[in-house]
């Protein structure tokens, strides 16, 4: 029997199956919402997903230290991003969100939401475990969050700015903060969520109250969660057969590639497509779970469990979005979506986490 050579070993063939199974179920999708053409967004989207895998392989290469001593740098870099689109971004949608880099349009505020996580993680890594009570734990965190948030909520992308926020706050709950902080915190933000909906625009005002009420205006600011639920429920169990989408390709369903990709989906492959995909995401968090478990060192383990949270924030809110059980913010569906900054954050995700994973075989467990 021919020795299989120990460099092929170490590739991670199980996770390659998982992200290729979802990004390949996506790649259909978008050739059938397409009206059966590879371009223009199916053929873009494989490209783009070959690379950022091929990238995540070599992140996953690198020394866990070298993302933990880069990790305050990297937070900068993407904060001078954030200000360079309110200076140069070009507008797109409504909102100021992207760089033009040519190659593809780069919205910075996707990378945030890594580079917050592992920015706090080597924050309290480093904080000696006896502060962990003390103001001197809280206000640097409140104010790595609250800088990048408040320049994400000016673009405006309210959906981006809290998963800023809740990856954050993810990142401070496992460091072992006080509960009644966080307690507290909620406490406060539901008692003053009538005057933060004043401070809203009035487009994302419209967005929470046709939540509430779905109904009270079909074809304007609710026809998105309007034909969501419709090419949804079209679908039943089975679906309505692969390329026979009628919401998506006869245009009633609105961003059907991106944000709505699962309703196109849904349409088509029914129920059992649904719970394909699901069972797709749940053995992707399986094993980064499994990962911010076994992680060697506290940094790994509180970047792992921050980039595990982000990855699933992706999932639920957009699902939850797309059903109707959710305000419409404007968050993709993870490797599904088309899009390239979201699969750039996610894939940087599993490059990191593959880093955790690879220290945590290399030597004793070890928290500092």
């Amino acid at each position: 029997m021919i020795p299989v050579p120990p460099a092929i070993q170490r590739i991670p063939w199980k996770l390659i199956a998982i992200l290729s199974g979802i990004t390949g179920f996506g790649l259909l999708v978008l050739y059938s919402a397409a009206g059966g053409n590879w371009s223009p967004w199916a053929l873009q989207q494989g490209v783009r997903f070959l690379i950022f895998l091929t990238a995540a392989l070599v992140i996953g290469r690198f020394p866990l230290r070298i993302f933990e001593d880069f990790s305050y740098l990297a937070y900068i870099g993407v904060l001078l991003l954030l200000l360079a689109v309110e200076l140069l971004g070009f507008v797109g949608g409504g909102s100021q969100r992207w760089l033009n880099l040519g190659f593809m349009n780069l919205q910075p505020s996707e990378l945030m939401k890594v580079t917050i996580v592992v920015a706090l993680a080597r924050f309290y890594a480093q904080l000696p475990p006896g502060n962990t009570r003390t103001f001197t734990a809280l206000w640097p965190a409140l104010v790595m969050i609250g800088l990048p948030a408040a320049l994400v909520m000016l673009q405006p992308d309210l959906g981006t700015a809290l998963s800023i926020c809740i990856g954050g706050v993810v990142v401070m709950f496992v460091s072992g903060l006080p509960f009644w902080w966080f307690g507290s915190a909620a406490a406060v933000g539901a008692a003053a969520l009538p005057i933060l909906f004043s401070f809203l625009h009035d487009y994302q005002q419209k967005r929470v109250l046709i939540f509430l009420d779905p109904e009270s205006d079909p074809l304007g600011a609710g026809y998105h969660i309007s034909q969501s639920k419709i090419a949804i429920g079209s679908g039943g169990i089975g679906g309505k057969g692969f390329l026979n989408g009628s919401q998506s390709h006869l245009d009633y369903l609105p961003e059907g590639h991106t944000d709505f990709i699962f309703a196109t989906m849904a349409e088509e492959w029914g129920l059992i497509g649904g719970l394909a995909l699901l069972f797709g995401f749940f053995l992707l968090l399986r094993w980064s779970t499994r990962v911010a478990l076994k992680a060697r060192t506290r940094f790994g383990q509180l970047a792992a469990t921050g980039l595990t949270m982000t990855i699933f924030f992706y999932i639920a809110i957009n699902l939850m979005m797309v059903m109707g059980l959710a305000p419409v913010v404007g968050i993709p569906l993870p490797l599904f979506s088309y899009g390239g900054s979201s699969m750039l954050t996610i894939m940087t995700c599993v490059g990191i986490m593959l880093a955790i994973e690879n220290d945590s075989k290399t030597g004793t467990r070890r928290f500092h």
